[in-house]
C-alpha cells in the first residue's frame, strides 16, 4: 500500500487501512499509528515538553483516580474496524484493560497538543471520539499549560473549563494545574 509523506511527519496512506493491519506493525518503538476512516496516521516522538506535560497529566489523574480506573500514557484504542487511536493519556475501567487492548471505551482522552498533531486533534480526534461517544476529551496547550475540557452532552462537546487551573468532576473530581 502506498503511503503518502506531508511536511508535519504525518503519514497518510493510499489506504485503505484496517485496525487488523496495525497488527504487524513494529511495538516498543516511539512512532505512534492511528487509524482513522482507513487513513494511517503516523506521528514522530513528541518533545521533551510535551512528554513533561503529559507526564504530568498522568500523575495527577493517577493520583485522583477511584481504584476501579486505570489511566495509561499511549495505548491502542480501538473504536472500530477503521479507527484506532493512541492518545497521549487515556482513563479506562480497569476491567476493560486485559490484554494488549483495551475492550471498552475510555472515560476519558488527553491529547497535548504538537504542532504536528494540532489540526488533528482539534478537529478529526474531536469528531472521531464525539462519533464514539467518549465522555470527555481535554486538549492541553504544552507551552501555556492552559486545559480545555470537553465534555459530551448530547450528541456533541460542550466546553466546559478552560485555564491553567481547573476543576472537574468527570470522569472523577480532579484539580488540574498545569502552570
Amino acid at each position: 500500500m502506498g503511503v503518502m509523506t506531508t511536511t508535519a511527519r504525518t503519514m497518510l496512506p493510499g489506504g485503505p487501512w484496517t485496525v487488523d493491519d496495525l497488527d504487524d506493525f513494529p511495538e516498543g518503538d516511539t512512532t505512534r499509528y492511528e487509524l482513522i476512516d482507513g487513513a494511517l496516521i503516523v506521528s514522530a516522538e513528541p518533545s521533551l515538553q510535551h512528554q513533561r506535560v503529559s507526564a504530568l497529566v498522568l500523575r495527577l489523574l493517577q493520583d485522583a483516580a477511584p481504584p476501579d480506573l486505570e489511566v495509561f500514557l499511549p495505548v491502542d484504542v480501538r473504536l472500530s474496524p477503521v479507527r484506532q487511536i493512541a492518545p497521549d493519556v487515556t482513563v479506562v475501567r480497569r476491567d476493560d484493560a486485559i490484554g494488549r487492548r483495551l475492550l471498552g471505551l475510555p472515560l476519558l482522552v488527553v491529547e497535548v497538543q504538537s504542532p504536528s498533531t494540532r489540526a488533528v486533534d482539534l478537529a478529526l480526534k474531536r469528531q472521531v471520539l464525539q462519533e464514539a461517544a467518549v465522555p470527555s476529551y481535554w486538549l492541553v496547550e504544552p507551552d501555556t499549560g492552559i486545559v480545555t475540557v470537553l465534555e459530551l452532552q448530547g450528541e456533541g462537546y460542550v466546553e466546559v473549563a478552560r485555564g491553567t487551573d481547573v476543576t472537574v468532576q468527570q470522569p472523577f473530581p480532579v484539580r488540574v494545574i498545569l502552570a
